[in-house]
């Protein structure tokens, strides 16, 4: 379903009247803002609402038009708490300087921590990645995120990711193992390849994250790949 074919009932909710209330009277209510203080009204607020919400990974039109509804339901201080989040995100969220993962100080907050382990750098594609592993609660070492993957066909080479600071935070021999925790798809392995044969000759140890059946899966509905992967990572009881 499209925008378009949801208009009828968008817009069933009328248009903004002078009194600043939806489908009201333009007789009824407190006085209208003066000319001067309110923005103007093209009347397409909703449209343009709802236009920015689909642009969202993975909100189709009605779920635009729910968060809409959500928002125009809201009162004025929710409605203001919404915008300045995301003005604030924008303004103060940067990349960390070290790992390339978000911050909000100068550094992020694993590279500033004091307690985690310096000798194991993580290597990821992005900062998501980076929260995924923590919520594990199992790795306790730092992070570089190279900001995307090896990808022929979208022209993205080692170039153009953060391989290079990688290597310079290799330089002075601190680090003995590097975690290559990139997809286990064909970029992903792509990567973690390329990324394999450049750090083996440093004398760094390089890992790769395994890969095999999920907890609770079943043999019978693994496919090959993923059960050849867990049969190559198996371990010792």
């Amino acid at each position: 379903m499209t925008y378009q074919q949801l208009d009828a009932g968008v817009f069933a909710l009328g248009t903004p009247a002078s009194s600043g209330t939806w489908g009201g009277d333009a007789s009824a209510g407190s006085a209208s803002p003066s000319t001067s203080d309110a923005p103007h009204n093209d009347g397409r607020a909703l449209r343009r609402l709802l236009d920015e919400l689909g642009r969202l990974p993975g909100i189709g039109p009605k779920s635009a038009q729910r968060i809409a509804y959500h928002i125009l339901g809201a009162d004025a201080e929710e409605a203001r708490r919404l915008a300045q989040a995301i003005l604030d995100v924008k303004q103060q969220v940067h990349f960390c300087p070290v790992c390339f993962s978000y911050a909000t100080r100068e550094k992020c907050d694993v590279c500033e921590d004091p307690t985690r382990d310096r000798t194991r750098i993580c290597v990821v594609s992005e900062p998501r990645d980076v929260s995924a592993i923590e919520r594990t609660g199992a790795y306790h070492g730092l992070y570089h995120v190279l900001g995307g993957v090896i990808s022929p066909m979208d022209k993205i080479g080692p170039e153009q990711l953060h391989v290079r600071e990688l290597l310079a935070r290799l330089a002075d021999g601190e680090v003995t193992e590097v975690i290559l925790a990139t997809n286990p798809d064909v970029e992903g392995e792509t990567t973690a390849t390329y990324l394999s044969r450049t750090i083996k000759p440093l004398g760094v140890h390089v890992t790769r994250l395994a890969s095999g059946l999920p907890v609770g899966g079943d043999l019978e509905y693994a496919d090959e790949v993923t059960l050849g992967r867990a049969i190559e990572a198996r371990r010792e009881l």
